[in-house]
């Protein structure tokens, strides 16, 4: 028996709305992160999703994802493209309070970040048709079987188990293998490890934080799908994890730095929304601090990989969201519990070892599908029309390059006349702004 549950469905709707604010609060995020000639380009790409992924979404992503199963728990079927029987009522498959339209347009708001946040591994350097062909094929041949493989009715990974209450594997996992895919194919940027990568606008960036953990609250809130103790619960760990990591990541900081950064208590917030994500609605709210000092700690010192093995993850998408997303799905092996959610399973903590090597393989299994496939898509690209920008290009900043824009008019340029700054030398000299080391791109 199916009712439409009016409070249900007012909530779903405000959680997606608050997930889809995350996108453009990612594209804050990451353009004050980067030098001011591409902050543009760095916002597009982020931006661009809530168009492109939201079409793809609709005409065959969902279907793919959230379709019955009709091949070994590997893929949904075509029963709903082109969202053909998704109307207003209810998909009992995955509630039967809500329209299967509302269910819907939520999972899109998920299909349309996790693209995004790739974006971090690849700025200032990538070709920006290059990048929404990659994209485009990524949502297709990744996002919706993954997606499938761990929230759909069949899936084989739900069906061996394991737990993902909001998107550790299917968003945090998933974005950052193709993260490290993308960072190794396209390649270092002009001057990496030769030279410092200053952020523009830290406060830009931490703006974009405090959007992301405002909206993280949709995203993990509303994967309840209902207006209940259970949705109270994930808000209430979201947000403990991401202020207890944000102390912790700080607190490391100051050991290993000598000093506490703005930017620090930024990454350390949204590393610990990421370790919570897939625990959420499983664990309570002391395993969830203890999750978010974790994530805050091991995320920071994590930094140092790219470095370690000379590969240009350029806004850290892998120390943060695939660390701290493996921590995340791991961990609720740990502290999962049925007291929390009856749907659940009892972790290690309560007497059940089975659920880690379930999550284990849900991770792995992530890794490596969403890494190879990704690979092949951009070597695909890249044989037919190339993945980077030309040298000139790159050094003149991607705005002006891919746009025909510059972010920025400086002081003694008049605005009918914008002289586009050819290199990082001249941006620094024109905007007479004195940079500093950061903890993350010095």
């Amino acid at each position: 028996m199916s009712t439409i549950n009016s409070g249900d469905t007012a909530f779903v709707l405000a959680c997606a709305a608050l997930v889809m604010i995350m996108t453009p609060g990612l594209a804050l995020f990451y353009g004050g992160l980067v030098r001011g000639k591409n902050v543009l380009n760095t916002i597009m790409q982020c931006f661009i999703m809530l168009g492109i992924a939201s079409v793809i979404w609709a005409f065959i992503g969902y279907s793919l994802a959230f379709a019955p199963d009709r091949f070994a728990g590997l893929i949904g079927d075509l029963n709903y493209v082109a969202l053909k029987g998704v109307g207003q009522a209810p998909n009992v498959t995955y509630s039967s309070t809500l329209p299967h339209l509302v269910f819907m347009i939520f999972q899109a708001m998920f299909a349309i970040i996790t693209p995004a946040l790739i974006t971090g591994a690849i700025v200032e350097r990538m070709k920006f048709i290059s990048f929404v062909l990659f994209i485009s094929m990524w949502i297709i041949l990744v996002y919706a079987p993954l997606a499938h493989w761990i929230w759909g009715e069949g899936g084989w990974i739900r069906e061996l188990g394991a737990l993902d209450f909001a998107g550790g594997t299917v968003v945090h996992i998933n974005s950052a293998a193709a993260a490290l895919a993308a960072a190794i194919f396209v390649g270092r940027r002009k001057g990496f490890l030769k030279e410092s990568f200053h952020p523009h606008n830290i406060p830009m960036t931490v703006i974009g934080a405090g959007i992301l953990w405002f909206g993280w609250f949709g995203f993990n809130a509303g994967s309840a799908l209902s207006a209940n103790g259970l949705a109270a619960s994930a808000f209430v760990t979201t947000h403990l994890a991401a202020g207890s990591a944000a102390i912790s990541w700080i607190f490391i900081e100051k050991l290993k730095t000598g000093k506490p950064t703005t930017l620090g208590a930024a990454s350390g917030a949204i590393a610990g929304l990421v370790a919570i994500t897939p625990a959420s609605g499983f664990v309570g709210p002391i395993a969830a601090i203890v999750i978010g000092t974790a994530a805050g700690i091991l995320c920071y010192l994590a930094l140092s990989l790219k470095f370690s093995f000379k590969f240009d993850d350029s806004l850290d998408v892998i120390a943060i969201h695939g660390v701290g997303g493996i921590l995340g799905a791991i961990l609720t092996g740990v502290f999962a519990s049925t007291k929390i959610n009856e749907a659940g399973a009892n972790g290690l903590l309560f007497g059940n070892p089975f659920l880690i090597v379930a999550q284990g393989v849900a991770v792995a299994a992530t890794i490596g599908f969403s890494f190879v496939i990704s690979f092949i898509i951009l070597y695909i690209i890249h044989s037919f029309i190339g993945l980077r920008v030309g040298e000139d290009e790159e050094v003149s900043g991607l705005d002006f390059s891919q746009h025909n824009e510059t972010a920025y008019l400086f002081e003694g340029l008049h605005e009918s006349e914008p002289e586009i700054l050819t290199s990082e030398k001249e941006f620094r000299e024109e905007s007479k702004i004195t940079f500093k080391t950061s903890p993350r791109n010095g």
